[in-house]
């Protein structure tokens, strides 16, 4: 029987539903509508796409969104500068720094700049750390790695006693997620590109999280039957049949995978919906938290 399809368009609409509810509750109140602001440098098309999407989400459910822009050439302390001014701005809750930022900028100091009740992204290290001490908990959780473990959890009754496995180590979703995954009790191996045998390591995966950026690495007899695949991959591959010459594929060989797994998440349509929505609800968040 093919694997039960995770619908991740249809799971992050739940949670933008309850983020709009939440942002009228806030006005209700007579409080000021929760803001978000983004900083945009250079001329990445790709990057002016994924704001201006996170823009239309935020007035679909009634987020204030405010877009910064700065040329490719723009120093360091130009956009560090404008991240401290969002910062001391009391009319923005949460500020997102689209990344990657052109070469010769720093991320690491770009996002230190951000003021840690503000990393709606939850990229600061302070936020990281947090995340990975036992007994402490992040302001902020990363969207993506959140967005995951929101769709695990719809899905399954508990973490506890699952072996999960996180193919990939990146600091926005391999090493987050594996350190939520673990708070929440499963046992967690993470692997690589250069894990030794990595096909017998991902087919003791009771949940496998593909976050490795390769097209199709993962085959579907490297999957555990009945188990869980999360595919956070979208890699583009050339495709003349499309009008773009071009389809959007993930980590997972999903025509392989589907046939063996107990369920899987599409690519596209699975989690790349609930990065956004995790956001919008981050960034409520934040709105909450300063009025406290």
């Amino acid at each position: 029987m093919p694997a039960k399809i995770i619908d991740g368009k249809a799971i992050a609409e739940e949670v933008r539903n309850q983020v709009q509810k939440d942002v009228q509750d806030i006005i209700d109140k007579g409080l000021r509508r929760p803001a978000l602001a983004t900083v945009l440098v250079g001329d990445n098309p790709a990057s002016h796409i994924y704001v201006s999407s996170k823009h239309k989400a935020c007035q679909q459910v009634g987020i204030e969104s405010i877009g910064h822009e700065l040329p490719a050439g723009a120093t360091q302390e130009q956009v560090i500068d404008l991240v401290r001014s969002l910062n001391e701005n009391p009319n923005v809750d949460g500020i997102l720094v689209q990344i990657p930022l052109p070469s010769g900028l720093d991320e690491e100091k770009v996002l230190n700049a951000i003021s840690i009740e503000k990393d709606v992204d939850g990229l600061h290290p302070l936020n990281l750390g947090r995340l990975a001490q036992k007994g402490r908990e992040p302001l902020f959780i990363p969207c993506t790695p959140e967005g995951v473990m929101y769709m695990l959890g719809k899905h399954l009754e508990s973490f506890e006693g699952i072996h999960a496995v996180v193919l990939g180590r990146s600091n926005l979703v391999g090493m987050p997620v594996s350190l939520l995954l673990l708070k929440a009790n499963a046992t967690v191996t993470i692997c690589h590109s250069r894990t030794r045998d990595l096909p017998s390591v991902i087919r003791q995966a009771d949940v496998l999280v593909a976050a490795v950026g390769k097209p199709e690495m993962v085959r579907g007899d490297w999957i555990k039957p009945g188990a869980v695949v999360i595919d956070v991959g979208t890699n583009r591959v050339e495709d003349p049949t499309k009008s773009k010459g071009y389809r959007l594929v993930g980590d997972v060989k999903f025509d392989e995978a589907v046939e063996i797994a107990g369920a899987i998440t599409p690519v596209p349509g699975g989690v790349g919906p609930m990065t956004i929505a995790m956001l919008l609800r981050n960034t409520v968040r934040a709105a909450k938290l300063a009025v406290r």
